[in-house]
């Protein structure tokens, strides 16, 4: 069999390997992709009538340059943009997002034990050792116990103990104590993700903008890299076939990456949980407002609910429900259709369902979903991202980076590698490997939306 060569080999038709391609000058490319379809998660399925994404992706744009750059190319494709409305439920009633800063909502007493707790939370003196110490000792006992701990609990489905004090980065909603004082008089809830942009056919149209101008016979589907030869710059594939490369972009999970190429690494170092995502459609509408809700109540399956038809501004309610799975669990069809059931009634529990019918539904497991960063997997990361780069192998993306970053995050360090590719091949001093010395440029958990709230 002769061997196939390409300058970039690039894994994974998600969002990072489709910008990166995009972005990039030189013709000589190939992306393999595993499954059937580009997209990665950010894929949107359309059935009886409803459109679902595999779980709510909505796109959150601080460089607006991108976002003009996709809309460009999505021509007929109306896309909403939306303010966005969330709750928390606690108890028997609804607060706004997030709890921090809406605790003078609670009932009369919870709201005093929140503020005594939060006067007189833990001495800050000496720096918090988990994520789970962090909360207790910026928000007090009280904040922590009533939403922050049980929720995160239940979507990273893992103790909080175990995680980086940083662990959300920049998307952890922090509050002082003037911030949640001036609440009571003044509403300020603003958040990253404030405002959000849809598009009427779901969040595959984010991917088919960048798919738009790329050469679709360099896009190899079903077609999975299971070894990457550092030495020779080959990649061998589930069809058998062998690819030389010069260059290699990877988003595929990093520990994936890491068995590809043979590197001996610590499995525990790189740990996270599954969500399994329902995708339920109902026959009449149900609350008419929020775009989603979190809930803490350890007794509900779910984490969080969203609602689709609130942005479409449809008749039928059609939403989006996250359970978050611990990382071993292997759930078969028949412990996906019990969970399924028991959402339905605790849905019914809630009062988002009464006598709603259910007439369509579809449900997908994430895995891994939610990445449990701890110091010594950020070290172990940054350590063999220098090894890979000595054989220019770049891995990108969230979990390529295995952080927690936007859908935007990994445009922009796609992009920025691409760029940074053209700038040096075209430099008439440039050394002869473009992509040696690039580094990524994407801060540490610059998706996204979810995580603490």
């Amino acid at each position: 069999m002769n061997m196939q060569k390409t300058r970039f080999l690039v894994i994974g038709a998600g969002i990072s390997g489709l910008s990166f391609a995009n972005w990039l000058d030189d013709p000589e490319w190939l992306v393999l992709e595993s499954d059937s379809q580009v997209g990665g998660y950010c894929k949107t399925v359309t059935q009886d009538g409803f459109v679902w994404d595999y779980s709510g992706h909505f796109f959150h744009f601080k460089h607006k340059d991108i976002e003009q750059y996709l809309i460009e190319r999505m021509p007929g494709q109306k896309v909403l943009v939306v303010d966005k409305v969330s709750w928390i439920r606690h108890g028997d009633r609804y607060i706004d997002f997030p709890f921090q800063k809406n605790i003078h909502q609670l009932p009369h007493a919870e709201f005093l034990e929140c503020l005594h707790d939060l006067y007189f939370r833990p001495d800050a003196s000496k720096p918090a050792a988990s994520f789970k110490d962090m909360l207790y000792q910026k928000l007090g006992r009280g904040i922590a116990e009533k939403f922050l701990v049980p929720y995160n609990e239940k979507l990273y489905a893992t103790d909080l103990a175990t995680l980086d004090v940083d662990a959300m980065g920049r998307f952890f909603p922090h509050a002082d104590i003037g911030d949640i004082i001036k609440n009571f008089v003044a509403p300020d809830n603003a958040s990253y993700n404030a405002t959000f942009t849809y598009p009427e056919g779901g969040a595959i149209q984010y991917v088919h903008a960048l798919a738009r101008s790329l050469d679709k016979d360099r896009i190899l589907l079903n077609e999975r890299v299971e070894h990457l030869d550092l030495r020779h710059k080959v990649a061998t594939t589930s069809k058998g076939r062998e690819i030389a490369f010069e260059h290699c972009v990877s988003s595929a999970p990093f520990p994936a990456l890491l068995k590809m190429t043979g590197l001996p690494f610590e499995r525990s170092l790189y740990s996270a949980n599954k969500v399994l995502v329902f995708n339920l459609g109902f026959d009449r509408k149900g609350p008419p407002e929020p775009h989603w809700i979190y809930y803490a109540d350890r007794s509900l399956v779910f984490y969080r609910v969203g609602f689709y038809d609130n942005i479409f501004g449809s008749s039928q309610m059609s939403m989006y429900v996250e359970v978050g799975l611990p990382e071993g669990a292997n759930p078969s069809e028949a412990d996906i259709e019990t969970t399924r059931q028991r959402v339905l009634v605790d849905l019914a529990r809630v009062g988002l369902v009464d006598e709603h019918r259910l007439v369509a539904h579809h449900h997908v497991v994430l895995d891994p979903a939610y990445v449990h960063i701890t110091r010594a997997s950020q070290a172990d990361v940054a350590d063999k991202k220098k090894v890979l780069a000595l054989a220019n192998v770049h891995s990108i993306g969230r979990y390529g980076s295995w952080t927690y970053c936007s859908i935007e995050d990994n445009i922009v360090e796609a992009r920025a590698l691409a760029q940074r590719v053209n700038q040096l091949a075209s430099s008439p001093t440039r050394q002869q490997d473009p992509m040696m010395g690039v580094e990524n440029d994407t801060p540490y958990r610059s998706e996204a939306r979810g995580g603490s709230q």
